[in-house]
Protein backbone atom coordinates (compact mmCIF):
# COMPACT_ATOMS: atom_id res chain seq x y z
CA UNK A 1 0.00 0.00 0.00
CA UNK A 2 0.87 3.49 -0.91
CA UNK A 3 1.85 6.81 1.32
CA UNK A 4 -1.26 8.35 -0.58
CA UNK A 5 -3.75 5.05 -0.32
CA UNK A 6 -2.44 5.32 3.86
CA UNK A 7 -3.79 8.52 4.12
CA UNK A 8 -7.09 7.77 2.50
CA UNK A 9 -8.01 4.47 3.89
CA UNK A 10 -5.80 4.09 6.65
CA UNK A 11 -3.77 1.19 8.26
CA UNK A 12 -5.53 -2.15 6.96
CA UNK A 13 -4.70 -4.49 10.15
CA UNK A 14 -3.47 -7.79 9.14
CA UNK A 15 -5.04 -10.96 10.23
CA UNK A 16 -3.86 -12.56 13.01
CA UNK A 17 -1.96 -15.87 13.12
CA UNK A 18 -4.29 -18.49 13.74
CA UNK A 19 -3.79 -20.75 17.03
CA UNK A 20 -3.77 -24.40 17.34
CA UNK A 21 -5.70 -25.95 20.03
CA UNK A 22 -3.52 -27.42 22.58
CA UNK A 23 -6.27 -29.49 24.33
CA UNK A 24 -6.51 -31.43 20.82
CA UNK A 25 -3.04 -32.40 20.14
CA UNK A 26 -1.50 -33.19 24.23
CA UNK A 27 -4.76 -35.31 24.76
CA UNK A 28 -4.23 -37.14 20.98
CA UNK A 29 -0.64 -37.75 22.30
CA UNK A 30 -1.32 -38.43 25.87
CA UNK A 31 -3.39 -41.37 25.39
CA UNK A 32 -1.38 -42.58 22.56
CA UNK A 33 1.52 -42.98 25.00
CA UNK A 34 -0.88 -44.54 27.45
CA UNK A 35 -2.35 -46.92 24.96
CA UNK A 36 1.23 -47.87 24.04
CA UNK A 37 2.56 -48.67 27.51
CA UNK A 38 -0.30 -50.61 28.02
CA UNK A 39 -0.41 -52.95 24.99
CA UNK A 40 3.28 -53.40 25.49
CA UNK A 41 2.24 -54.18 29.11
CA UNK A 42 -0.29 -56.99 27.48
CA UNK A 43 2.29 -58.65 25.32
CA UNK A 44 5.02 -58.70 28.20
CA UNK A 45 4.51 -61.76 29.11
CA UNK A 46 6.22 -63.41 25.89
CA UNK A 47 7.78 -60.34 24.92
CA UNK A 48 11.30 -61.74 24.55
CA UNK A 49 10.09 -64.58 22.24
CA UNK A 50 9.02 -61.75 19.18
CA UNK A 51 11.35 -60.13 17.25
CA UNK A 52 11.22 -56.08 17.60
CA UNK A 53 9.50 -55.15 13.97
CA UNK A 54 6.54 -58.06 15.45
CA UNK A 55 5.85 -56.52 18.70
CA UNK A 56 2.61 -54.51 18.73
CA UNK A 57 3.87 -51.77 20.99
CA UNK A 58 6.75 -51.22 18.16
CA UNK A 59 4.06 -51.09 15.02
CA UNK A 60 1.79 -48.80 16.61
CA UNK A 61 4.41 -46.38 17.38
CA UNK A 62 5.58 -46.32 13.91
CA UNK A 63 2.25 -45.97 12.52
CA UNK A 64 1.75 -42.99 14.87
CA UNK A 65 5.21 -41.79 13.85
CA UNK A 66 5.02 -41.98 9.88
CA UNK A 67 1.74 -42.37 8.98
CA UNK A 68 -1.09 -40.48 11.99
CA UNK A 69 1.24 -37.66 13.08
CA UNK A 70 2.26 -36.49 9.70
CA UNK A 71 -1.75 -36.52 8.40
CA UNK A 72 -2.79 -34.89 11.68
CA UNK A 73 -0.86 -32.03 11.07
CA UNK A 74 -1.23 -31.81 7.03
CA UNK A 75 -4.48 -32.28 7.43
CA UNK A 76 -4.57 -29.41 10.57
CA UNK A 77 -3.04 -26.86 8.23
CA UNK A 78 -5.33 -27.40 5.24
CA UNK A 79 -8.47 -24.92 5.23
CA UNK A 80 -11.34 -27.54 6.11
CA UNK A 81 -13.67 -25.88 3.99
CA UNK A 82 -11.58 -27.66 0.95
CA UNK A 83 -12.98 -31.01 2.23
CA UNK A 84 -16.82 -30.10 1.87
CA UNK A 85 -15.57 -29.06 -1.87
CA UNK A 86 -14.53 -32.31 -2.30
CA UNK A 87 -17.09 -34.48 -0.59
CA UNK A 88 -17.94 -36.45 -3.01
CA UNK A 89 -15.09 -37.42 -4.18
CA UNK A 90 -13.76 -38.56 -0.34
CA UNK A 91 -17.08 -40.15 0.40
CA UNK A 92 -17.25 -42.38 -3.12
CA UNK A 93 -13.61 -43.66 -2.51
CA UNK A 94 -14.52 -44.87 0.98
CA UNK A 95 -17.48 -46.39 -0.41
CA UNK A 96 -15.48 -47.97 -3.34
CA UNK A 97 -13.27 -49.20 -0.69
CA UNK A 98 -16.18 -51.01 0.85
CA UNK A 99 -17.69 -52.99 -2.19
CA UNK A 100 -15.09 -55.59 -2.92
CA UNK A 101 -15.61 -56.71 0.53
CA UNK A 102 -18.86 -57.10 0.91
CA UNK A 103 -18.36 -58.52 -2.88
CA UNK A 104 -16.17 -61.39 -1.25
CA UNK A 105 -18.40 -61.94 1.93
CA UNK A 106 -21.98 -62.35 0.64
CA UNK A 107 -20.82 -64.26 -2.81
CA UNK A 108 -17.37 -65.44 -2.16
CA UNK A 109 -16.04 -63.63 -5.28
CA UNK A 110 -12.09 -64.12 -5.45
CA UNK A 111 -10.98 -60.48 -5.23
CA UNK A 112 -7.11 -59.59 -4.81
CA UNK A 113 -6.15 -58.20 -1.76
CA UNK A 114 -9.59 -58.55 -0.11
CA UNK A 115 -8.68 -60.78 3.52
CA UNK A 116 -11.27 -62.38 5.64
CA UNK A 117 -10.18 -62.88 9.56
CA UNK A 118 -12.56 -64.76 11.86
CA UNK A 119 -15.56 -65.29 9.83
CA UNK A 120 -15.65 -62.21 8.25
CA UNK A 121 -14.17 -59.85 5.70
CA UNK A 122 -12.97 -56.76 6.61
CA UNK A 123 -9.56 -56.10 5.25
CA UNK A 124 -7.58 -55.32 2.24
CA UNK A 125 -4.20 -56.71 2.86
CA UNK A 126 -1.46 -54.83 0.95
CA UNK A 127 1.39 -56.52 1.80
CA UNK A 128 3.28 -54.93 4.48
CA UNK A 129 -0.39 -53.30 6.56
CA UNK A 130 -3.75 -54.24 5.92
CA UNK A 131 -6.30 -51.33 5.95
CA UNK A 132 -9.97 -51.44 7.35
CA UNK A 133 -12.15 -49.66 4.94
CA UNK A 134 -14.64 -49.48 7.57
CA UNK A 135 -12.62 -47.25 9.61
CA UNK A 136 -12.29 -44.70 6.42
CA UNK A 137 -15.93 -44.88 5.39
CA UNK A 138 -16.53 -42.83 9.11
CA UNK A 139 -14.62 -40.20 7.66
CA UNK A 140 -16.21 -40.35 4.20
CA UNK A 141 -19.75 -40.36 5.98
CA UNK A 142 -18.87 -37.62 8.47
CA UNK A 143 -17.40 -34.90 5.43
CA UNK A 144 -20.33 -35.80 3.08
CA UNK A 145 -23.28 -35.42 5.89
CA UNK A 146 -21.60 -32.29 7.53
CA UNK A 147 -21.68 -30.82 3.60
CA UNK A 148 -24.94 -31.72 2.94
CA UNK A 149 -26.39 -30.33 6.65
CA UNK A 150 -24.05 -27.44 5.48
CA UNK A 151 -25.39 -26.36 1.90
CA UNK A 152 -29.35 -26.74 3.02
CA UNK A 153 -30.07 -23.30 3.94
CA UNK A 154 -33.59 -23.96 5.78
CA UNK A 155 -33.97 -27.70 7.13
CA UNK A 156 -37.41 -28.60 7.56
CA UNK A 157 -38.39 -32.13 7.85
CA UNK A 158 -41.46 -31.22 5.28
CA UNK A 159 -40.57 -29.57 1.57
CA UNK A 160 -36.45 -30.93 1.44
CA UNK A 161 -37.55 -34.60 0.02
CA UNK A 162 -34.14 -34.25 -2.09
CA UNK A 163 -31.88 -33.39 1.38
CA UNK A 164 -33.55 -36.65 3.12
CA UNK A 165 -33.15 -38.72 0.02
CA UNK A 166 -29.71 -38.00 -0.03
CA UNK A 167 -29.19 -37.59 3.36
CA UNK A 168 -30.55 -41.34 4.07
CA UNK A 169 -27.90 -42.43 1.23
CA UNK A 170 -25.26 -41.44 2.69
CA UNK A 171 -25.91 -43.17 5.55
CA UNK A 172 -27.50 -46.40 4.56
CA UNK A 173 -24.94 -47.43 1.94
CA UNK A 174 -21.94 -47.64 4.39
CA UNK A 175 -23.56 -49.42 6.79
CA UNK A 176 -25.60 -51.93 4.28
CA UNK A 177 -21.86 -52.67 2.79
CA UNK A 178 -20.08 -52.85 6.32
CA UNK A 179 -23.08 -54.62 8.19
CA UNK A 180 -22.66 -57.50 5.13
CA UNK A 181 -18.61 -57.72 6.06
CA UNK A 182 -20.42 -58.75 8.87
CA UNK A 183 -19.34 -55.73 10.93
CA UNK A 184 -21.99 -55.11 13.48
CA UNK A 185 -19.92 -52.73 15.65
CA UNK A 186 -18.81 -50.46 12.85
CA UNK A 187 -22.62 -49.66 11.68
CA UNK A 188 -23.38 -48.92 15.46
CA UNK A 189 -21.12 -45.57 15.25
CA UNK A 190 -23.17 -44.44 12.05
CA UNK A 191 -26.17 -43.68 14.08
CA UNK A 192 -25.12 -41.51 16.87
CA UNK A 193 -23.14 -39.35 14.18
CA UNK A 194 -26.44 -39.41 12.46
CA UNK A 195 -28.22 -38.48 15.38
CA UNK A 196 -25.64 -35.22 16.61
CA UNK A 197 -25.81 -33.46 13.25
CA UNK A 198 -29.84 -33.57 13.67
CA UNK A 199 -29.95 -32.68 17.03
CA UNK A 200 -27.49 -29.31 16.63
CA UNK A 201 -30.11 -28.35 13.34
CA UNK A 202 -33.20 -26.75 13.40
CA UNK A 203 -35.80 -29.97 13.42
CA UNK A 204 -38.77 -29.74 16.22
CA UNK A 205 -38.38 -31.74 19.02
CA UNK A 206 -41.71 -34.29 17.41
CA UNK A 207 -38.97 -35.47 14.32
CA UNK A 208 -36.73 -36.59 17.50
CA UNK A 209 -39.52 -38.46 18.74
CA UNK A 210 -40.30 -40.40 15.70
CA UNK A 211 -36.62 -41.23 15.57
CA UNK A 212 -36.65 -42.68 18.93
CA UNK A 213 -39.99 -45.29 17.81
CA UNK A 214 -38.38 -46.18 15.24
CA UNK A 215 -35.26 -47.27 16.75
CA UNK A 216 -37.33 -48.70 19.93
CA UNK A 217 -38.76 -50.36 17.13
CA UNK A 218 -35.25 -51.56 15.82
CA UNK A 219 -34.51 -52.70 19.22
CA UNK A 220 -37.60 -54.60 19.26
CA UNK A 221 -37.24 -56.42 16.06
CA UNK A 222 -33.76 -57.55 17.49
CA UNK A 223 -35.04 -58.43 20.70
CA UNK A 224 -37.41 -60.54 19.11
CA UNK A 225 -35.07 -62.51 17.15
CA UNK A 226 -32.69 -63.23 19.80
CA UNK A 227 -35.49 -64.48 21.57
CA UNK A 228 -36.30 -67.16 18.47
CA UNK A 229 -32.69 -67.62 18.54
CA UNK A 230 -32.61 -68.65 22.67
CA UNK A 231 -35.46 -71.26 21.51
CA UNK A 232 -33.80 -72.77 18.46
CA UNK A 233 -30.76 -73.64 20.72
CA UNK A 234 -32.86 -75.56 23.22
CA UNK A 235 -35.62 -76.91 20.66
CA UNK A 236 -32.30 -78.28 18.56
CA UNK A 237 -30.40 -79.25 21.71
CA UNK A 238 -27.20 -77.43 19.84
CA UNK A 239 -24.75 -75.29 21.78
CA UNK A 240 -24.19 -71.51 21.05
CA UNK A 241 -20.50 -71.83 19.68
CA UNK A 242 -22.16 -75.41 17.06
CA UNK A 243 -24.55 -72.84 16.03
CA UNK A 244 -22.17 -70.04 15.52
CA UNK A 245 -19.66 -72.51 13.26
CA UNK A 246 -22.59 -73.21 10.96
CA UNK A 247 -24.65 -69.87 11.11
CA UNK A 248 -27.50 -72.40 11.82
CA UNK A 249 -30.32 -70.61 12.66
CA UNK A 250 -29.24 -67.62 10.02
CA UNK A 251 -28.75 -69.40 7.32
CA UNK A 252 -32.10 -71.71 8.22
CA UNK A 253 -34.73 -69.88 10.02
CA UNK A 254 -37.44 -68.08 8.27
CA UNK A 255 -37.70 -64.81 9.91
CA UNK A 256 -34.34 -64.75 10.34
CA UNK A 257 -32.96 -60.93 10.88
CA UNK A 258 -29.60 -60.66 8.10
CA UNK A 259 -27.17 -61.44 11.15
CA UNK A 260 -24.94 -64.04 11.48
CA UNK A 261 -25.03 -66.49 14.75
CA UNK A 262 -21.81 -65.32 16.85
CA UNK A 263 -23.36 -61.81 16.70
CA UNK A 264 -25.77 -63.33 18.17
CA UNK A 265 -24.17 -65.25 20.81
CA UNK A 266 -22.46 -62.12 21.79
CA UNK A 267 -25.85 -59.97 22.27
CA UNK A 268 -27.06 -63.03 24.20
CA UNK A 269 -24.08 -63.46 26.34
CA UNK A 270 -24.73 -59.39 27.39
CA UNK A 271 -28.94 -60.11 28.47
CA UNK A 272 -28.31 -63.45 29.49
CA UNK A 273 -25.07 -65.14 30.06
CA UNK A 274 -26.34 -68.41 31.64
CA UNK A 275 -28.34 -69.30 28.95
CA UNK A 276 -26.04 -69.43 25.94
CA UNK A 277 -22.91 -70.01 27.84
CA UNK A 278 -24.09 -71.78 31.84
CA UNK A 279 -20.41 -72.68 32.21
CA UNK A 280 -18.87 -69.30 31.20
CA UNK A 281 -15.99 -70.66 28.84
CA UNK A 282 -17.59 -70.12 25.62
CA UNK A 283 -18.74 -66.92 23.94
CA UNK A 284 -19.03 -65.45 27.16
CA UNK A 285 -15.26 -65.72 28.94
CA UNK A 286 -13.97 -62.79 27.56
CA UNK A 287 -16.39 -60.46 29.03
CA UNK A 288 -16.03 -62.18 31.95
CA UNK A 289 -12.80 -62.18 32.02
CA UNK A 290 -12.64 -58.47 31.13
CA UNK A 291 -15.32 -58.12 34.62
CA UNK A 292 -12.18 -59.93 36.67
CA UNK A 293 -9.30 -57.85 34.97
CA UNK A 294 -11.56 -54.47 35.84
CA UNK A 295 -12.30 -55.44 39.20
CA UNK A 296 -8.87 -56.51 40.09
CA UNK A 297 -7.17 -53.31 39.76
CA UNK A 298 -8.70 -51.97 42.94
CA UNK A 299 -7.96 -48.04 43.30
CA UNK A 300 -4.47 -47.67 42.04
CA UNK A 301 -3.73 -51.60 39.87
CA UNK A 302 -1.40 -53.90 40.44
CA UNK A 303 1.38 -52.13 38.65
CA UNK A 304 2.88 -51.69 35.41
CA UNK A 305 2.92 -54.82 33.44
CA UNK A 306 1.75 -56.66 36.61
CA UNK A 307 -1.58 -57.67 35.69
CA UNK A 308 -2.27 -61.41 35.72
CA UNK A 309 -5.17 -61.56 33.54
CA UNK A 310 -3.62 -60.63 30.11
CA UNK A 311 -0.33 -62.45 31.59
CA UNK A 312 -1.35 -65.66 32.52
CA UNK A 313 -4.00 -65.91 28.92
CA UNK A 314 -7.04 -65.56 31.04
CA UNK A 315 -7.87 -62.14 28.73
CA UNK A 316 -6.74 -63.87 25.67
CA UNK A 317 -3.80 -62.14 23.92
CA UNK A 318 -5.78 -61.75 20.35
CA UNK A 319 -7.93 -59.55 22.42
CA UNK A 320 -5.62 -58.06 24.95
CA UNK A 321 -4.18 -55.15 23.34
CA UNK A 322 -6.53 -53.86 20.88
CA UNK A 323 -10.61 -54.78 21.38
CA UNK A 324 -10.04 -54.77 25.54
CA UNK A 325 -6.92 -52.66 26.18
CA UNK A 326 -9.53 -50.54 28.84
CA UNK A 327 -9.61 -53.86 30.77
CA UNK A 328 -5.73 -53.95 31.14
CA UNK A 329 -5.07 -49.98 31.88
CA UNK A 330 -7.93 -51.04 34.86
CA UNK A 331 -6.08 -54.05 36.52
CA UNK A 332 -2.55 -52.35 35.80
CA UNK A 333 -3.37 -49.05 36.72
CA UNK A 334 -6.88 -49.29 39.29
CA UNK A 335 -9.55 -46.90 39.43
CA UNK A 336 -6.54 -43.99 39.20
CA UNK A 337 -5.79 -45.34 35.75
CA UNK A 338 -8.66 -45.99 33.97
CA UNK A 339 -10.20 -42.20 35.69
CA UNK A 340 -7.44 -40.34 33.94
CA UNK A 341 -7.97 -42.39 30.03
CA UNK A 342 -11.77 -41.75 30.04
CA UNK A 343 -11.12 -38.31 31.33
CA UNK A 344 -8.15 -37.37 28.64
CA UNK A 345 -10.69 -38.56 25.88
CA UNK A 346 -13.71 -36.06 27.46
CA UNK A 347 -10.99 -33.29 26.89
CA UNK A 348 -10.39 -34.17 23.36
CA UNK A 349 -14.23 -34.29 22.50
CA UNK A 350 -15.07 -31.53 25.03
CA UNK A 351 -12.15 -28.88 24.65
CA UNK A 352 -11.15 -29.91 21.36
CA UNK A 353 -14.39 -31.10 18.98
CA UNK A 354 -17.03 -29.62 20.86
CA UNK A 355 -15.41 -25.98 21.62
CA UNK A 356 -14.68 -25.91 18.01
CA UNK A 357 -17.93 -26.50 16.82
CA UNK A 358 -19.01 -23.99 18.86
CA UNK A 359 -16.35 -21.59 17.76
CA UNK A 360 -16.93 -22.34 14.07
CA UNK A 361 -17.89 -19.89 12.07
CA UNK A 362 -20.44 -21.37 9.22
CA UNK A 363 -22.14 -24.78 9.56
CA UNK A 364 -20.05 -27.18 7.69
CA UNK A 365 -17.73 -26.66 10.00
CA UNK A 366 -19.62 -27.18 13.02
CA UNK A 367 -21.03 -30.24 11.55
CA UNK A 368 -18.28 -31.47 10.93
CA UNK A 369 -16.92 -31.13 14.49
CA UNK A 370 -20.37 -32.59 15.77
CA UNK A 371 -19.89 -35.62 13.41
CA UNK A 372 -16.56 -36.14 15.37
CA UNK A 373 -17.36 -35.74 18.67
CA UNK A 374 -20.25 -37.91 18.19
CA UNK A 375 -18.00 -40.59 16.35
CA UNK A 376 -15.48 -40.61 19.41
CA UNK A 377 -17.45 -40.50 21.60
CA UNK A 378 -19.69 -43.83 21.01
CA UNK A 379 -16.19 -45.47 20.31
CA UNK A 380 -15.46 -44.53 24.01
CA UNK A 381 -18.65 -45.24 25.32
CA UNK A 382 -19.05 -48.98 23.46
CA UNK A 383 -15.46 -49.80 24.44
CA UNK A 384 -15.03 -48.97 27.97
CA UNK A 385 -19.05 -50.19 28.47
CA UNK A 386 -18.26 -53.64 27.24
CA UNK A 387 -15.44 -54.48 29.28
CA UNK A 388 -17.22 -53.16 32.17
CA UNK A 389 -19.85 -55.46 30.92
CA UNK A 390 -22.72 -52.54 30.38
CA UNK A 391 -22.46 -53.33 26.77
CA UNK A 392 -22.30 -56.02 24.53
CA UNK A 393 -19.12 -57.31 22.74
CA UNK A 394 -19.02 -55.51 19.39
CA UNK A 395 -15.22 -55.26 18.82
CA UNK A 396 -15.22 -51.22 18.69
CA UNK A 397 -11.52 -50.31 19.67
CA UNK A 398 -10.51 -47.39 22.02
CA UNK A 399 -9.34 -43.91 20.28
CA UNK A 400 -5.89 -43.28 20.38
CA UNK A 401 -5.12 -46.82 23.03
CA UNK A 402 -6.61 -49.64 20.81
CA UNK A 403 -3.86 -51.76 18.52
CA UNK A 404 -4.42 -50.88 14.85
CA UNK A 405 -3.22 -48.89 12.03
CA UNK A 406 -5.88 -47.73 10.01
CA UNK A 407 -7.89 -46.92 13.56
CA UNK A 408 -4.81 -44.95 14.03
CA UNK A 409 -5.05 -43.09 11.12
CA UNK A 410 -8.46 -42.71 11.06
CA UNK A 411 -8.17 -40.78 14.76
CA UNK A 412 -5.52 -38.79 13.84
CA UNK A 413 -7.40 -37.41 10.56
CA UNK A 414 -10.09 -36.65 12.24
CA UNK A 415 -8.28 -34.77 14.96
CA UNK A 416 -6.78 -33.04 12.22
CA UNK A 417 -9.66 -31.97 10.74
CA UNK A 418 -11.00 -30.46 14.18
CA UNK A 419 -8.05 -28.47 14.54
CA UNK A 420 -8.56 -27.25 10.90
CA UNK A 421 -11.94 -26.18 12.34
CA UNK A 422 -10.12 -24.04 15.29
CA UNK A 423 -7.28 -22.78 13.45
CA UNK A 424 -9.10 -21.05 10.35
CA UNK A 425 -12.14 -20.24 12.22
CA UNK A 426 -11.20 -16.23 11.94
CA UNK A 427 -11.00 -16.85 7.93
CA UNK A 428 -14.75 -16.79 8.24
CA UNK A 429 -16.42 -13.96 11.32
Amino acid sequence: MTESEREIYGEVPRPKKARSNPAIFVGMVLLFIMGVAFIYSAQSYNIDEIPLPRQFWFKQIIFFAFAGLPVYFAVSRVDYRVFSAYAPVVYGFSILLLVPLALKECFGIPIPFVESRYNATRWIDLGAISIQPSEIAKIGTCIMAAALFAETKSLKFKGNVKFWIKLGAVFFIPILLIFLQPDLGSTLVFLPMLFAMLYISTLPKRFFAILMLLFAGAAGLVSADIWRYSNFLGENNISAEEAASRNAYGSGAAFALPMKDYQRNRILAFIAPDVVDPRGLGVSWNQRQSLISVGSGGFVGKGFAEGTQAKLGYLPSSVAYNDFIFSVVAEESGFVGAAAAILLMAVVIIFGCLLSAQLSRDKFGQFLCIGISAILMTHSFINVGMTVGVMPITGVPLPMMSYGGTFVLTCCMLLGLVQSVYRHRRAYS
